[in-house]
């Protein structure tokens, strides 16, 4: 690894996806009209999308991405099961790579046996967190459901990821599939009660609050087990009124939520564009400006993940 490449950093991505085989053979199952997805139906459709297609095994995938990380110079990146269910895909990168991968899981809170299948997870997988994206499956964090999803977690000390705000997939788009998401359920502040109800479990909302900036701030003021994560191109500034910029969003978030709740994140997820290379210099530069210093970058882009997650 050249980690000259990262300016010395330590590097933890706290947030990329593990676009597996599986992943993509169950959003091929949701396209208006499909029927049954056969393994082999895979590979074309992706290729014919421009991307590099997954080999069915997890593990060649999970070498490919380590791959990645050795070409950058990162030590380690927290992976994703980008849909529920393909959890074993990213249990089978983390236990072929220990020591470069950790995994998060999805769940939806409606599912049958949504718990039970989330403590395999974390029991049998080894993964160390959950996903929860209230617009897409519809609930609000502090319903019945998700808190007894939040329970697993606590009981194992995981992480709970929750994404707020705007919702955007863009490889459901490309596919064809309805992104049909209500943002009745994407605001921060319905976890403030939950937050307040598990003091002791750690709440990750990715992208600054993806549109919501201030109510993650408020949320951020009160709550401190709430951390953020910087990930993706935080494209939903242009929704914003006034001229706040990437640079404004990076001063409030160090303002409120200090060095040490702020979590790098890339969001890369697919192959050959890989790692984002340049969400990590054009963060890197932005942190700089605002005034980290040396400690509080080696902490955002690393440091606080690996205490966040118990690595």
């Amino acid at each position: 690894m050249e980690d000259r490449l990262l300016d010395g950093l330590d590097v933890t991505d706290a947030h990329a996806h593990f676009f597996s085989h599986g992943f993509f053979k169950s959003l091929l199952a949701q396209r208006p009209g499909s029927g049954p997805v056969g393994d082999d139906q895979v590979a074309p459709v992706v290729e014919g999308l421009g991307l590099e297609a997954p080999d069915p095994d997890p593990a060649a995938l999970a070498s490919r991405w380590v791959g990645e990380l050795d070409r950058y110079g990162v030590r380690q990146t927290v992976l994703i099961a980008s849909v529920p269910g393909d959890w074993p895909s990213v249990a089978t990168a983390v236990e072929c790579y220990p020591s470069r991968f950790v995994g998060l899981t999805m769940a939806n809170p409606h599912a049958d046996g949504a718990d039970e299948q989330l403590a395999r997870a974390f029991d049998e997988g080894g993964l160390r967190g959950v996903c929860l994206f209230p617009a897409m499956n519809r609930f609000h964090v502090y319903d019945p459901a998700a808190r007894r999803l939040i329970d697993v977690a606590r009981k194992r000390k995981a992480l709970v990821f929750c994404h707020f705000g705007l919702l955007s997939v863009p490889i459901r788009d490309r596919l064809g599939i309805p992104n049909d998401f209500d943002g009745t359920y994407a605001v921060p502040t319905d976890l403030h009660r939950v937050a307040a109800d598990y003091p002791d479990v750690t709440f990750q909302i990715p992208h600054f609050g993806c549109g919501y900036l201030q109510e993650t701030l408020l949320l951020g003021a009160q709550r401190p087990n709430v951390v953020i994560d910087t990930s993706s191109s935080n494209s939903w500034l242009k929704l914003l009124p006034g001229a706040l910029d990437i640079g404004d969003v990076v001063k409030n978030a160090l303002t409120v939520f200090g060095a040490e709740r702020i979590l790098w994140g890339s969001d890369s997820s697919v192959l050959p564009r890989g790692w984002r290379r340049d969400l990590f210099d054009l963060q890197v530069q932005l942190f700089r400006q605002a005034g980290s210093s040396d400690a509080d970058l080696r902490a955002i882009f690393g440091g606080n993940a690996r205490r966040v997650l118990g690595i």
